[in-house]
């Protein structure tokens, strides 16, 4: 266990079976084969229903709408666990629970939390998050999908681009523009709506075991009792986003430890001049550097969630974290890589994995840039965006 500083002392009993419990079957059921199908480009088999029997869907989501009524602190170690065997782990749970299941819990009527929670809870029905569009990524509030209203449906028009599970989910939080130009929430629900389509891009070199595609609607009618009735904006949507930055802040950190152990772990074994690489100097440099971005990650992730269990935690804050992960992560990445010289770009070894996937988390909701001036912004009360 990567815990320098003893973090997990300020754990209590249930956080601590959670780690272990998410650890225990990460390393004995997905750790061994993820590999070989992100080689082969295909999601690990039967991941959602897996995910949904450990519990990786609705942690945070009160107990009556299926979920589990967990802390944050927990909801962040199940993604640091996740994560550490791969990406494509963390971004199914977090879609499903930081994006999908929160926005319905937070913001639906109660016959939409009724009817669709428990469902997502239990793997019976898998989510997708669709806000971002092939024009405009950052500037989510310039879209262009919209809606129009007839009778009683709705009928939208308009794409979203690089949507995790696009193709294979049953439900899709839509967020699009209303007859009044207010951004608002959508259940799109692939059983009620009609002339509606996805694509699936295949041709990735990162996230290769996550399904990444387009959601596609040309004159789609849906009932209009499948509108998020408490969203009024934009604003709405980064709510949710909030949380799912948040999982990444702490997914990051599982990468990062487990590219890290790899190292270390090939430092003690590997001969070189009849001694191991790990008695050099520079390749003890390169250990303590690692170990050390990784506890200052995990003791802001830890603050974090402290924050984000009172409801203080604010959007900079979250920002600061995920920008900061994300790239503590890629150096720790980059260094494990060179500590195992050539072996660290073979397949035997997760590291170069994890490296491509971290290729797409430095943009992924939210560029590292926009978090960057998000940060500025917050501390001269300037917008430099």
């Amino acid at each position: 266990m990567t815990d320098y500083f003893n973090i997990k002392s300020y754990f209590n009993d249930e956080q601590i079976l959670i780690q272990s419990t998410i650890r225990d079957w990460v390393d004995q059921r997905i750790k061994p084969e993820v590999g070989k199908y992100y080689q082969e480009g295909k999601p690990f088999p039967n991941l959602a229903s897996q995910l949904a029997e450990i519990g990786a869907f609705g942690l945070i989501i009160p107990e009556e709408y299926g979920g589990l009524g967990m802390d944050y602190l927990s909801y962040g170690l199940l993604m640091q666990e996740l994560e550490r065997a791969d990406t494509s782990l963390r971004v199914m749970s977090s879609i499903q629970t930081s994006l999908v299941m929160y926005a319905i819990h937070r913001y639906g009527s109660e016959e939409q939390k009724q009817r669709y929670l428990p469902k997502l809870a239990s793997g019976e029905l898998l989510g997708a998050f669709g806000l971002t569009e092939p024009d405009f990524g950052s500037n989510t509030a310039a879209m262009h999908c919209h809606y129009k209203e007839e009778g009683d449906n709705i009928v939208i028009n308009g794409s979203k681009m690089w949507i995790g599970n696009s193709s294979e989910c049953d439900v899709a939080l839509l967020w699009a523009r209303g007859p009044e130009g207010k951004v608002k929430g959508v259940i799109v629900d692939k059983t009620l709506i009609t002339n509606f389509g996805t694509h699936v891009f295949k041709d990735k070199m990162s996230f290769k075991s996550s399904i990444t595609g387009e959601l596609v609607f040309d004159e789609s009618v849906l009932p209009q009792t499948q509108i998020l009735e408490k969203t009024n904006g934009v604003k709405n949507a980064y709510d949710c986003l909030n949380v799912g930055r948040y999982a990444v802040a702490w997914g990051c950190v599982g990468i990062a430890m487990d590219c890290y152990e790899t190292a270390l772990q090939y430092s003690k074994e590997r001969i070189q001049f009849g001694k191991p690489i790990g008695t050099k100097q520079l390749v003890q440099k390169k250990l303590a550097e690692m170990i050390t971005e990784i506890t200052k990650a995990q003791l802001v992730c830890y603050q974090l969630s402290v924050l984000m269990d009172k409801g203080i935690a604010n959007y900079a804050q979250i920002s600061m974290a995920k920008r900061n992960n994300v790239s503590m992560a890629r150096f720790v990445a980059s260094e494990a890589r060179q500590v195992l010289g050539g072996m660290g770009i073979s397949a035997e070894y997760p590291i170069m994995r994890h490296l491509m996937n971290l290729e797409t988390l430095i943009t992924y909701q939210g560029t590292h840039e926009i978090h960057l001036l998000i940060t500025g912004r917050d501390i001269t009360g300037l917008d430099a965006i």
